[in-house]
């Protein structure tokens, strides 16, 4: 079950690879995750000095009074990962055209998971594609329904 799910990047991206990566969250984060605050709305994943980050990703404090003052909810978050899969990750981003981008943050017993994807983006036609693939199936679903 997804805590925090990306929407949009299906629409904006060719999904190639999908990684399970861990999050390094203070506890105030976990909290706010688990219930359902937070957005990965623009984030992406970077990898730099044989380390993974989660930028972009906003996650409020679960209680703003009792967070620090000096608490960003947009910080850049490290990703566990292990060293072949950085290096892959790291491989990939290189790569013109290839985007590493966050798709659901979900529960896997009791941590908090990353869903990342090396992805490509699609162009405006690949988008007006899915658009009509996406509308025929609703019209489709829509008939058979009535029937």
């Amino acid at each position: 079950m997804a805590v925090v799910e990306n929407k949009k990047v299906g629409f904006d991206y060719t999904i190639l690879e999908e990684i399970e990566a861990g999050l390094e969250l203070h506890g105030y984060e976990v909290k706010s995750l688990r219930a359902g605050r937070g957005s990965l709305k623009g984030a992406r994943v970077v990898a730099r000095g044989g380390e993974a980050y989660l930028v972009g990703a906003s996650i409020p404090a679960w209680q703003v009074a009792n967070a620090p003052k000096s608490y960003d909810q947009e910080r850049t978050r490290r990703l566990l990962l292990s060293r072949t899969e950085i290096a892959h990750v790291a491989s990939a981003e290189g790569q013109k055209g290839l985007t590493i981008v966050p798709l659901k943050v979900y529960n896997s017993g009791r941590n908090l998971k990353l869903l990342i994807a090396i992805a490509r983006g699609k162009k405006g036609h690949d988008k007006r594609h899915s658009m009509r693939a996406r509308e025929e199936k609703r019209r489709i679903q829509r008939t058979l329904k009535t029937e």
